[in-house]
């Protein structure tokens, strides 16, 4: 979803003349709307005083002595040091960009209120724990506490937006982010429909090529049911479909495989890039809690980390648990839906979207019994949608009843296998694979989260509405998801592949993300011994298994000319892993997508693009099983996928010449390949996206143990890396003191602030930080020691230790 936001580029371009106006004096007084770090605050909502020490990495160490008030104060903190960065994302969540955007954000607002996200948010919190509402309104209390006492300017982005009256926190917008995590993190009704445009153009079992997990005598010609509901501009007016590969690395090892004699848990999720980033380092502590790692801006705890005696990280399953259902209009009525039972009237509200310097935009939303009316996002004026047909979508977040966000608060107390199991059985969207290791030397994962049980289909298609044959019956019962705990090999890696056998019951999903990450980590893993120093080494692993399977059939090319002789004896020789500082990784990743087009621009046609990926195990069919691929449709030749591998050398050696010089020995794969961490407002302003975007060079590719996604479709910037690892967690359970993170980015979303990129080198070189719980350690170095007071104090005790 972050990707989508593009629409702030032209409008903010008005801003430059301003921006330089404001020279040094300007840059001089935006530095005093820096958060304080040191001294003291009265505050009200919290009883006892809290101290917050940031260390040497402005990490914050939060003690109190009230679980509600250290939360309290991490509210406040997320306020200090992250602003902008909470007011856009619960406006994102809302709907409710425009107001201070202007009409380009109106195509977001318009998605975000269709699904309702909000609505559903305010209303989960009837279903929440008591504990869970003190925590919720308690963080939301620090924020305000932060908003009320605050003094200087404005963080850059509400002075470029002239946006100043901030509205109070409140418990439903930090909900509503995690629901905005759900949708970053599930893709697959965008992959039906992808798969229902690509009917168009091919065959039954080409379309089974495409994804080849897909069984090849399953039904695809549901297509015919859509009517003239037109796929393509559904497509462009939806926003960008995730990337292939979004997902995570997670492994655990048993003491039998520790060198200190304690399980071992590493933990890295990939995500899209982006600044301010998405997670937050803290350590928290009071009576009956203590939390150390990463946490989301926005939502009070840690959602990746350990608390003294468990240690727990997460990978996406990747669930099959959204569907699009193809609904028929009752032809005497189109206020109307054809169900099993009849024709029965949609429900139907309306959404007011106010929009900065313009008139407000009235939205009619429309939902049937199976969810919302996704293909009403194509029309502004709510005009039917093709001439007898809607197409909506059912997902298992778009639920009152979601009560995800206490997972997180329930994690954090969890002490062992049994009360980790309890924390998380209330959890519903995106299914995680949750890993676990307690200090006793326990190790397990488990799945939680809804998925659907069909009466029939498997999910790949959109289906009709109208007949119960595809209706979701239920979800698969809490005691039959996915489990293993203390397995016999004293190991389990997930790296997003297939999580359970054929034998399963229940159909999780029919796609599983390519093997290749996890192969890479079991074979790193064969050694029987390991540690913290080895479980780092293989998160930074950049060997290509991509690269390592493709190039004994690609260097089999006959090379056209000396330049291509001397590209293939490079490859030849070359260790196949995907170094920053090196030209083989450059050369292959553009052979390699030269050769992709080759194979399937033709077949694909105006939907080429759409498609057009890394896609390994669609290539690896086509030169294993299906080389018709290879034929040419413009030629009336049979050419072979061996006639293809020498002419997109030469494409691929063209490309770089025109992108890099003609200089292949100057040619460097991090100078293509940068992690680039664009800001969803500055990025569009010239001169200060320079500034505060954070580039930096980065090895492997997508699929790579150390991810690092891109983009072969962008014409632009092809090997642009978009995605990696986001936080990198590495825990010691025999000594968790010597337990080590990182994030991506730095603490603050100030863009200056030390303390706004002052992490990113650190993460790209493969350097991460102590988790330091000792206030003897954090002390050392610190910037600052901060205490929260409370406004009506009955002692005038000193916070103890």
């Amino acid at each position: 979803m972050m990707r989508a936001l593009k629409w702030m580029a032209g409008g903010l371009l008005a801003f430059t003349p301003l921006i330089a106006l404001i020279g040094g004096a300007g840059y001089l007084w935006l530095l005093r709307g820096l958060p304080a770090f040191d001294g003291e605050f009265a505050v009200d909502h919290i009883e006892r005083p809290v101290e917050i020490v940031r260390d040497r990495h402005a990490v914050p160490h939060i003690n109190g002595r009230r679980i509600t008030d250290v939360i309290f104060a991490q509210g406040f903190v997320h306020a200090q040091d992250r602003l902008w960065q909470l007011e856009f994302q619960r406006r994102l969540g809302a709907g409710r960009l425009a107001e201070i955007v202007g009409p380009d954000a109106l195509s977001t607002d318009r998605f975000m209120r269709l699904l309702g996200f909000y609505r559903d948010a305010e209303a989960s919190i009837a279903y929440l724990s008591d504990e869970a509402r003190d925590w919720l309104g308690a963080y939301a209390d620090g924020v305000n506490a932060y908003l009320e006492q605050r003094r200087g300017p404005l963080p850059p982005e509400f002075l470029l937006l002239r946006h100043h009256d901030i509205e109070p926190w409140k418990p439903a917008d930090s909900i509503v982010w995690i629901k905005m995590m759900a949708l970053d993190l599930s893709r697959n009704w965008r992959n039906e429909l992808l798969r229902a445009q690509l009917a168009r153009y091919l065959s039954k079992e080409q379309i089974a090529d495409l994804w080849p997990d897909y069984p090849s005598d399953a039904p695809v010609t549901l297509a015919d049911d859509l009517g003239s509901i037109d796929l393509d501009e559904l497509a462009s007016a939806l926003p960008p479909a995730p990337l292939p590969g979004l997902g995570s690395n997670g492994w655990v090892v048993s003491g039998q495989h520790s060198s200190t004699g304690g399980p071992l848990l590493a933990n890295d999720p990939h995500l899209g890039y982006r600044v301010p980033g998405t997670w937050y380092l803290a350590h928290l502590k009071a009576p009956g809690l203590e939390l150390i790692g990463a946490g989301l801006p926005g939502v009070p705890g840690i959602v990746l980390g350990h608390n003294g005696e468990i240690a727990w990280g997460m990978t996406n399953t990747g669930p099959d648990s959204q569907d699009l259902f193809i609904e028929k209009l009752d032809p005497s009525n189109t206020g109307r839906y054809l169900t099993p039972d009849g024709a029965q009237p949609f429900d139907v509200r309306t959404e007011i979207i106010a929009v900065k310097d313009a008139d407000d935009v009235e939205m009619t939303v429309r939902s049937t019994r199976h969810g919302p009316v996704i293909s009403d996002i194509i029309d502004s004026d709510q005009e039917l949608v093709g001439d007898d047909r809607v197409l909506t979508l059912a997902w298992t977040a778009l639920r009152e009843d979601d009560t995800s966000i206490e997972t997180l608060f329930s994690l954090g107390k969890a002490t062992d296998w049994q009360s980790f199991l309890k924390a998380v059985e209330g959890h519903n969207a995106p299914q995680q694979n949750l890993f676990f290791a307690d200090r006793t030397g326990q190790i397990g994962m488990a799945a939680p989260g809804r998925v659907p049980i069909r009466r029939s289909g498997d999910g790949l298609w959109p289906v009709p509405g109208w007949t119960d044959a595809y209706d979701w019956i239920g979800f698969i019962p809490p005691d039959e998801l996915p489990i293993n705990v203390d397995p016999r090999q004293g190991k389990i890696v997930n790296a997003n592949n297939r999580i359970v056998t054929e034998d399963y019951p229940h159909l999780i999903t029919a796609i599983w993300e390519p093997p290749h990450r996890a192969r890479r980590i079991n074979t790193l893993l064969s050694d029987q011994q390991h540690d913290l120093e080895g479980f780092s080494a293989i998160q930074l692993d950049q060997f290509s298994l991509l690269a390592d399977d493709l190039l004994p059939f690609l260097l089999k090319a006959k090379p056209s000319d000396h330049r291509a002789k001397a590209a293939i004896d490079r490859l030849a020789a070359w260790d196949r892993v995907m170094r920053v500082d090196s030209a083989e990784p450059l050369i292959f990743a553009a052979w390699y997508r030269e050769f992709t087009r080759l194979v399937y621009q033709d077949e694909l046609g105006p939907m080429f693009r759409s498609y057009w990926g890394i896609r390994p195990l669609f290539i690896e069919r086509v030169l294993t099983q299906r080389p018709v691929w290879c034929d040419d449709q413009k030629t009336d030749d049979k050419e072979s996928c061996t006639d293809l591998a020498g002419p997109s050398l030469d494409l691929a050696l063209d490309d770089l010449t025109s992108r890099f010089g003609d200089d292949p020995e100057a040619w460097r794969w991090g100078d293509a390949h940068p992690a680039t961490m664009a800001h969803p407002i500055f990025n569009g302003v010239p001169f200060l996206r320079d500034i505060v975007n954070i580039i930096h060079p980065v090895g492997g590719d997508s699929v790579t143990v150390n991810v690092a996604h891109y983009s072969q479709h962008n014409e632009a910037n092809p090997f642009a890396s978009t995605q990696g690892a986001s936080y990198r967690g590495l825990y010691d359970l025999a000594d968790l003191d010597q337990s080590r993170f990182i994030s991506a980015t730095g603490q603050s979303g100030h863009p200056l602030s030390d303390h706004y990129r002052d992490l990113t080198h650190l993460w790209a070189t493969g350097e991460t930080l102590p988790m330091i719980r000792i206030p003897e350690h954090y002390n050392d170095g610190a910037l600052g020691r901060l205490i929260l007071t409370p406004v009506r104090r009955e002692d005038g005790d000193p916070l103890s230790e």
